[in-house]
């Protein structure tokens, strides 16, 4: 059985700031996802989930649904990944949220991180 354990966990302001700002970017209808190579020899995941999304308790579920799509599909060792949940993400069943988290994953570009923003069609548009 797949764990999500503490190394696994991105935690840090400054390294959620790093994926902000030099990760790749690919935006859905329940979450956006920020993904970057690390140099560790595992995955890790950050989630935020802000109060706009709603109260605590929606929050956390929102959290619970992310945590538990990435481990279940955890990408490939040495990859960082960020959720940014949306409203829409605490209410979706969780077929749906593993759906979005996989396609987004595909999309994302082999070649490594970038600063592009993908439309629709998954094609990076500059910014």
């Amino acid at each position: 059985m797949a764990r999500f354990r503490a190394h696994e966990h991105i935690r840090a302001r400054d390294e959620f700031e790093a994926m902000y700002n030099g990760g790749r970017r690919i935006s859905g209808r329940l979450m956006t996802l920020f993904i970057g190579a690390n140099n560790k020899k595992n995955a890790r995941l950050g989630i935020a989930a802000t109060r706009k999304i709603g109260s605590a308790v929606v929050r956390n579920r929102a959290k619970r649904l992310a945590r538990e799509v990435f481990r279940h599909h955890k990408p490939e060792a040495g990859l960082d990944v960020v959720v940014v949940a949306r409203r829409e993400l605490a209410h979706a069943p969780y077929t749906a949220v593993e759906a979005e988290f996989r396609a987004l994953l595909e999309r994302r570009s082999p070649s490594g991180p970038s600063r592009g923003v993908t439309t629709g069609r998954g094609r990076a548009v500059a910014d």
